[in-house]
């Protein structure tokens, strides 16, 4: 179609490739991330093989950073994508900020370790998945940012709705924890962390938002 709006890049394949392989490893460690947290939170694990998961999105999470000042260098000392550098770096940040406060939410989970009952499992299994399943869409939003502009909002409603749906698990999660017997200090640190997977989906959430405006001005 004529009016149809160009990928973003253009003979910048290097950057191009740059962008994929930053995108790869947010969705690598974003993997590793809830492998690690379901690890701990529904107890099917050694405690060893959940610090090896924190130390393996830790190491990804240093590539990331290393991926992202090289994208900002050719950026600016290439004079690259004039038009949308402001809104690519956002965009590029913000992904890795989450990525960032994931693994930050996993170490302080393994510094603090609320005990795990085997009865709030299964709730802690499904309220995970549900939020890495938004950021997850999240991030197939931001790859289509690069590609086809035009067709970010469809993957973006997905964002909301696991969002929605993440925030109703984190309820009832919530509820079932407060109404348990245990002490003060483990029904707050159990809540504390149902709230941190909530936040997940929430930050997602927000992503998408931003990637709704910079696809419209695109378009334009």
């Amino acid at each position: 179609m004529a009016n149809e709006t160009p990928p973003l890049f253009g003979k910048t394949r290097f950057l191009e490739g740059l962008i994929d392989e930053f995108l790869d490893k947010i969705a690598e460690g974003v993997i590793v991330g809830e492998l690690g947290l379901k690890a701990y939170l529904c107890g099917s694990e050694e405690e060893t093989v959940c610090l090896e998961r924190l130390n393996q999105l830790t190491e990804i999470k240093r590539r990331c950073s290393e991926l992202r000042r090289t994208i900002v260098t050719m950026l600016y000392t290439e004079m690259l994508l004039p038009d949308a550098r402001g809104d690519v770096l956002r965009l590029l940040g913000s992904l890795f900020a989450l990525l960032d406060d994931m693994g930050d939410d996993f170490e302080e989970l393994m510094i603090v370790q609320p005990q795990r009952l085997p009865e709030f499992g299964t709730d802690f299994a499904e309220l995970t998945a549900m939020a890495i399943r938004g950021v997850q869409a999240v991030l197939v939003a931001a790859r289509t940012f690069f590609r086809t502009p035009a067709a970010v909002r469809d993957h973006l409603n997905e964002v909301r709705v696991f969002e929605d749906e993440t925030d109703r698990l984190a309820y009832k999660l919530k509820r079932r924890i407060v109404a348990a017997d245990l002490s003060f200090e483990q029904r707050t640190l159990l809540r504390e962390t149902a709230a941190m997977l909530d936040a997940l989906a929430d930050k997602a959430e927000n992503i998408g938002d931003d990637l709704s405006i910079f696809a419209i001005k695109r378009s334009l």
